[in-house]
């Protein structure tokens, strides 16, 4: 093992995005790229010490071990936040290959057009919704096959739940009574309505951007990809990025890059790595002894996240929901049927249902966004010990998110040493909005839940609680037992304005050589999971790096 390796370009961060820059940076052969992962390899066969997390990477029901599991997640906590009882909330990041695309529950969703069109008001040309189709479109492989909105023969695999449960029917047929109508693609011109989520997986296996992109560009001669590798600095000479830090099993070593630097480490990685290079707020850098290269004030700011809060019914004994599904001899013949057929509970998601609606009337879109699905787990274990334990009742789930919420937290390394996570401060619900709309999301959930084609199966509500009514309880409500939804993005916002970190190239202000390619570059969060966005900025980034490699040197 050399301490030296020298590349085209580096790449950290082998996440959503980072998978899909090697793969297209490396793909015509011409430059010779490098990928630092911090996490190890996701493939089973490839490290008996990690052969069971692994498994469950591929499993799709195995993010419900994934989510907690220090093999391959980063597992971060906030600090205390003032808005949700002064509670600190688990945020799981994927630290493997495939960043979170491994770990998270394969929900693809896109967002609403008018949340890029946004964007481009927002002074990021060329990030339009016109603009981003495109690569939302050379991505996909959707099972449904093409149209103007869908593509196939892209490497994401896209396809349809491979089971509808009665359960989940049910409650697509009460939201079209609670005035929420069905619409069969929640990715199509207009997203509010219900419908089944899509999934990225194929044949009843997960279809992270590890397995779409990065395996079938390893055996590439010019693609070369170091696990185990945690970035320490960005290298400097004066102001250009030239080269990449890393610790690798106790060794430090350097990946020099003579073309570019490209951070794709996510929303709390890339800030972090950013800050411990020099390249942040100057304040912030030089209580931690850290040498500014670039005074950069919104390095870490800006940060957004979607906050979900679960409203729980329990259903009437004999009514057959996924907890009974997963418990004894049913999980037994669970199991057989996915080995036999890929089919069954082992390819659920974390919501089978997509509902997206208004807080009221006058929006010009959905503002609310619902995963919904026949189970119910221990909300305390799940949020604050990130344990989906299902209980053994029969129950179903409503859960609420404000799809755009106007709260702002940060990211700020705590120590130059780079494995000493930074603090995360989320602030959820400090905004009087967000507020407002998470009390509509939940008068809404129990709309839903009071419809005939679902109240017939009920038994009674958990949570809330009827003793809940006002808009003050229900706010206490969410505050006390919401959480993440694990979409965390925003700290490396694109712009123009002093706090903006990356341009509409996604080149780091104020130096060369660097850019951001990840969730991070958001200037607002999108109007969905974030997933399938961060693969397109993927492919997006990498065709503005490779446009860019073909302009001759200005003298």
């Amino acid at each position: 093992m050399t301490g030296i390796i020298e590349a085209d370009y580096v790449i950290v961060g082998a996440g959503s995005a980072g998978c899909v820059l090697a793969a297209r940076l490396s793909e015509n052969g011409r430059y010779k790229v490098v990928l630092l992962e911090a996490g190890g390899d996701d493939r089973p066969t490839k490290n008996l010490s990690q052969f069971a997390s692994n498994m469950m990477i591929h499993i799709p029901v195995g993010y419900s071990s994934t989510l907690k599991d220090p093999k391959v997640n980063w597992l971060f906590t906030t600090e205390p936040d003032p808005g949700t009882g002064g509670r600190s909330h688990v945020w799981p990041r994927g630290k493997v290959l495939g960043g979170s695309s491994s770990i998270n529950a394969m929900l693809y969703v896109r967002g609403q057009a008018a949340d890029y069109d946004g964007w481009r008001q927002l002074g990021c040309e060329g990030w339009a919704w016109d603009d981003v189709l495109p690569y939302f479109r050379k991505a996909q492989n959707q099972e449904r096959g093409a149209c103007d909105l869908h593509a196939t023969g892209g490497p994401l695999n896209v396809a349809d739940m491979r089971d509808a449960h009665p359960i989940s029917e049910a409650l697509i047929e009460a939201c079209d009574q609670a005035g929420i109508p069905r619409y069969p693609d929640l990715n199509g011109p207009d997203q509010e309505g219900v419908t089944w989520y899509q999934v990225t997986q194929k044949n009843g296996a997960r279809c992270s951007s590890a397995v779409a992109y990065l395996h079938p560009a390893m055996k590439r001669p010019n693609l070369r990809v170091e696990t185990n590798a945690l970035a320490g600095r960005v290298l400097f000479e004066g102001k250009r990025a030239v080269g990449v830090e890393f610790m690798q099993n106790g060794v430090k070593r350097t990946a020099m890059a003579r073309g570019e630097v490209i951070l794709a480490g996510g929303a709390i990685n890339s800030p972090q790595l950013l800050q411990l290079s020099g390249v942040g707020a100057g304040g912030l850098l030089r209580e931690h002894g850290i040498e500014v290269v670039h005074d950069l004030p919104g390095v870490g700011e800006n940060l957004q996240d979607h906050y979900i809060v679960a409203a729980r019914y329990r259903l009437k004994s004999g009514t057959v929901s996924v907890n009974e599904q997963s418990k004894g001899g049913r999980l037994a013949a669970e199991a057989m049927k996915y080995l036999l057929f890929r089919k069954g509970l082992l390819t659920l998601s974390a919501a089978h249902v997509a509902a997206f609606c208004k807080s009221r009337p006058d929006l010009a879109g959905p503002d609310i966004q619902f995963h919904i699905l026949p189970a119910t787990m221990d909300l305390e274990k799940l949020f604050n010990e990130q344990k989906m334990e299902l209980e053994g009742a029969p129950g179903m789930t409503i859960a609420p998110c404000q799809l755009r919420p106007e709260s702002r937290g940060h990211i700020r390394i705590k120590s130059a040493d780079p494995s000493v996570y930074p603090a995360i401060f989320a602030n959820y619900l400090a905004d009087p909005l967000d507020q407002e709309v998470i009390v509509a999301g939940l008068k809404w959930a129990r709309k839903i839940g009071q419809q005939p084609a679902i109240a017939q199966y009920v038994e009674s509500e958990m949570n809330p609680g009827l003793e809940v009514q006002t808009d003050e309880q229900l706010l206490e409500f969410a505050r006390q037992t919401g959480s993440t939804l694990y979409h965390p993005v925003g700290s490396c916002q694109m712009g123009n304005g002093p706090m903006a970190v990356v341009d509409a190239q996604l080149r780091v202000r104020g130096v060369e050589g660097l850019r951001v390619v990840d969730a991070s570059i958001m200037p607002r969060l999108i109007s969905g999971n974030t997933n399938a966005p961060s693969i397109m900025i993927g492919e997006k980034g990498a065709d503005m790096i490779l446009a860019a490699a073909k302009q001759p040197v200005a003298a």
